[in-house]
């Protein structure tokens, strides 16, 4: 079991860079990952994203990398052609202004596209180092969303435990409920008719009537078989929290179902333990993948 939230990171410094690549995430319904890559680094956001892919299905993932050059990639040009063509021009100037003085060197400096700074960054010669620190820092995320997942399983079970002890105890009294239903049908009957006695056979089929309409025993059977699909999704390995959330509200509903039918306050005491238990494990869903 995986959780939503996680955090992995990695670094490496050497004499010509220092690259820093940091994974972290949160809950979310659907998978989303945001960047913060250097220009330089963005064409290989493609390929980052199918790794990130390949370790979580869930979540809103954010990605950033720090990259900084330790040596200098630039290039200076002289553009021998424009600075030809700069001389010819002050000359000219000068013969037209009758001014004797030269140019000096600052002056063709100042001059635009006489030198021309360029940038001759190969980053391929970074993908290398980039992947492989994206492969530790991913490593140590998964760690970490392992590690709250469990947590979250061990709570999880501990969750469904409290609700399989409810349900026992609903079970335990369920077996009264007849008993209860008869001497209520029968107390009132004796008001009603006092002395006068009634028919056996009625009576018999009024608390028949009673008994299928509040049984409890057909809601029992279907939450312990989702309780025990629940204990059972919680040892997978695979993403389960849609399927943990589709168990809850069929849970919720046998729940409530129970409270709805229940004349036993020994019951609606469990049903009460029940949904609070319930709400706690929806909650924790939320946070798994």
């Amino acid at each position: 079991m995986l959780s939503m939230t996680g955090y992995g990171y990695a670094e490496e410094l050497t004499d010509n860079f220092l690259m820093g690549v940091e994974v972290k995430s949160y809950n979310n319904r659907y998978l989303e990952i945001n960047h913060a890559i250097p220009n330089s680094l963005s064409r290989f956001e493609q390929e980052i994203d199918a790794r990130i892919k390949q370790v979580v299905s869930r979540g809103h993932v954010e990605l950033g990398i720090r990259f900084k050059q330790m040596s200098t990639d630039l290039a200076l040009h002289v553009d021998v052609a424009a600075v030809e063509r700069y001389r010819m021009a002050f000359a000219q100037i000068g013969e037209a202004a009758q001014l004797v003085a030269a140019p000096t060197l600052g002056d063709y400096l100042n001059a635009e596209g006489v030198l021309v700074a360029l940038r001759e960054t190969d980053v391929s010669k970074y993908e290398a180092p980039l992947f492989s620190l994206l492969d530790r820092a991913l490593v140590d995320y998964r760690s970490s969303k392992e590690r709250e997942g469990e947590a979250t399983r061990q709570d999880l079970l501990r969750l469904g435990a409290r609700l399989a002890e409810g349900l026992d105890a609903v079970e335990a009294n369920a077996g009264t409920l007849e008993t209860k239903l008869k001497e209520n049908l029968l107390n009132r009957f004796d008001e009603l008719l006092g002395n006068k006695g009634y028919d056996e056979n009625r009576f018999l089929q009024e608390v028949a009537m009673l008994l299928s309409k509040y049984s409890v025993n057909e809601e029992i059977v279907r939450l312990r078989t989702h309780i025990e699909a629940f204990t059972e999704l919680l040892a997978s390995t695979e993403p389960v929290s849609k399927r943990l959330d589709f168990l809850s509200q069929e849970m919720n509903r046998e729940i409530n179902t129970i409270g709805s039918k229940s004349i036993l306050v020994e019951i609606n005491q469990q049903v009460v333990s029940m949904k609070d238990s319930l709400e706690n494990i929806r909650e924790q869903v939320r946070n798994i993948e």
